[in-house]
């Protein structure tokens, strides 16, 4: 389930170029405008009973079409982060490119972190790698996972993996896709493996260098290629 309590983007970095959300083909593009959609509340809405209308024991994928730690969503997110508090039988999961503004709107009893959240630093190249995961590693965060999309170029994350639970690969979708080179999803699947923590490739983005030969791969088809391929280390941990 996911859950966007705001709406709108815009570009921070080579990751963003051809986003298929907010990118020059994107339907949503030049819809860099914040603003709070009607299901800012939802996860404490309650029906007539006066039950949640969100069961509890979900994964909710939270600002995953927009980003958590936009500075024109800075007071909205106080009212989150009491909403989050609320569903303590929620866990969230908060993926942001911005993680270098994690500390503002931190809610007072945050000390090492809630236990319903899970925060993800998404990183695309080593450069974005090298100034991200640093600051990721050394804020008070009890759950972390890395999500390396789209997969730019080759990655070393090794020095950053001993305080990392999970990390996922994906590629680019878009008309104009930059290539995911299988050998760099099978790199950091090894690391991931030397490290001891799970690994999800979850999709091959539109374009896929597989055993030398570009493959052009439909967005549907993107997350089943992937599976096929059956590298993914998961443990017997639900996807995200």
């Amino acid at each position: 389930m996911n859950w966007e309590p705001w709406t709108g983007c815009y570009q921070i970095s080579a990751g963003c170029d051809n986003c298929y959300y907010y990118g020059p083909n994107a339907k949503r593009y030049l819809q860099n405008k914040i603003e709070k959609t009607d299901k800012f509340d939802w996860p404490i809405r309650v029906n007539k009973k006066g039950e949640y209308n969100i069961k509890g024991n979900k994964i909710l994928a939270t600002c995953f079409a927009t980003d958590f730690f936009l500075p024109e969503a800075d007071e909205w997110r106080k009212e989150v982060w009491k909403m989050i508090k609320q569903r303590s039988d929620i866990d969230f999961l908060i993926l942001t490119k911005r993680i270098d503004r994690f500390l503002v709107s931190l809610p007072d009893d945050w000390n090492d972190g809630y236990d319903n959240v899970n925060i993800g630093c998404s990183i695309e190249d080593q450069a974005t790698a090298d100034y991200r995961l640093p600051l990721f590693l050394s804020f008070p965060i009890k759950r972390r996972f890395i999500a390396c999309a789209p997969l730019l170029e080759k990655i070393d994350l090794s020095k950053y993996l001993h305080a990392i639970d999970h990390v996922s690969v994906g590629g680019e979708t878009s008309r104009e896709a930059r290539v995911c080179d299988y050998a760099w999803v099978l790199d950091i699947r090894k690391q991931c493996l030397a490290a001891d923590i799970t690994f999800w490739f979850k999709n091959t983005g539109s374009l896929f260098k597989y055993e030398g030969n570009i493959e052009k791969v439909n967005p549907f088809k993107q997350t089943t290629r992937a599976k096929e391929l059956d590298i993914s280390i998961l443990k017997g941990k639900k996807l995200f």
